[in-house]
């Protein structure tokens, strides 16, 4: 961990505010930012590019609130195209956290991208491991079911994700033998205290805010925004890696794809993209996150207002331990 990365007192409470794309959660952090003189820190794994603004939806006029700037981090901090992984977003993190907390400020972080959001709730420790070809053509010689019994030995394999495919079980022992000699290299982040709130819609009024998203994104620019990419020299490989409003319109702007298929394409990969972070959320829940969800359809006023009586209760419960 470099040397800057300061630590902070046990009790501090970082307020997170999370919910599936189209839900608002950027204004209400904003709204709620501006009465706890908070700074925000976005938690959204495409955000971080420059020049990637329409099709992910920074909406940065929405960080201006009645004439008042309320700051953010973590967003435009890499060129489009770059890599930019889960340990790049904790380090980031920190980083953010400990500058927020220096100016005297609360920590407010938001965002969609559920693995960076859990990653700080639940406090996952991750290393900068780098490849090691030869343990890797160590492993070659055993089955899948081998290296799984073998990655058992080391971690408790609360789900299948690191052993889905054999990439990713080769990846997760070559991590585990890192850290074994490595114990240092990992992310350790600040002590702190969580209060989650999320925002929900109806199904069908998230539906409809995603169709009217969509057509705004279209119209005011973002085919062009891709070209743009595309000339500046980010590989199309790498926009279609960025999923959604990327792979769709850049293969419309380079492949036979009619407008109305890569819009009608485009349109339920969304849909199907928010169903997977309400599921992504749930899974939090069942993990023993908790998630104290508000009702999105009430005015935003409303919206503040809880989510401060949750704070505020939050914080006291903290002073009085």
């Amino acid at each position: 961990m470099p040397a800057d990365m300061k630590t902070y007192d046990a009790g501090r409470l970082l307020l997170t505010i999370l919910g599936p794309t189209a839900c608002g959660k950027t204004a209400l952090a904003v709204a709620v930012a501006d009465r706890l003189n908070g700074e925000i820190i976005s938690a959204d794994s495409r955000q971080v590019f420059r020049g990637m603004d329409i099709g992910t939806g920074k909406d940065l006029d929405e960080y201006n609130l009645e004439g008042r700037s309320i700051p953010c981090h973590l967003i435009d901090i890499r060129d489009a195209g770059e890599e930019y992984n889960l340990y790049q977003f904790q380090n980031d993190f920190i980083n953010a956290y400990n500058a927020i907390l220096a100016h005297g400020r609360r920590p407010i972080m938001c965002g969609g991208t559920g693995m960076y959001v859990e990653s700080i709730i639940r406090a996952y420790q991750l290393p900068d491991a780098p490849i090691d070809e030869d343990y890797r053509s160590d492993l070659e010689r055993f089955s899948d079911e081998e290296l799984t019994e073998r990655l058992a030995s080391y971690i408790k394999l609360h789900n299948h994700t690191d052993t889905e495919t054999r990439d990713r079980l080769v990846r997760a022992l070559e991590i585990q033998e890192f850290r074994k000699e490595h114990p240092e290299a990992f992310t350790r982040l600040p002590a702190m205290r969580h209060l989650v709130v999320g925002v929900s819609f109806p199904r069908e009024v998230v539906v409809e805010r995603i169709r009217i998203r969509l057509r705004q994104r279209l119209e005011n620019g973002m085919i062009d925004e891709v070209k743009r990419l595309l000339d500046s020299g980010v590989p199309k490989e790498r926009l279609l890696k960025y999923g959604l409003e990327y792979k769709h319109v850049a293969r419309y702007l380079t492949e036979d794809y009619p407008y109305e298929s890569m819009y009608e394409n485009l349109y339920t990969d969304i849909r199907r993209f928010s169903k997977r972070q309400m599921t992504w959320f749930r899974r939090m829940e069942r993990n023993g996150v908790n998630i104290n969800w508000i009702d999105g359809t009430n005015d935003m006023n409303s919206k503040v207002d809880k989510v401060l009586q949750l704070y505020f209760e939050a914080e006291n419960a903290l002073s009085d331990n």
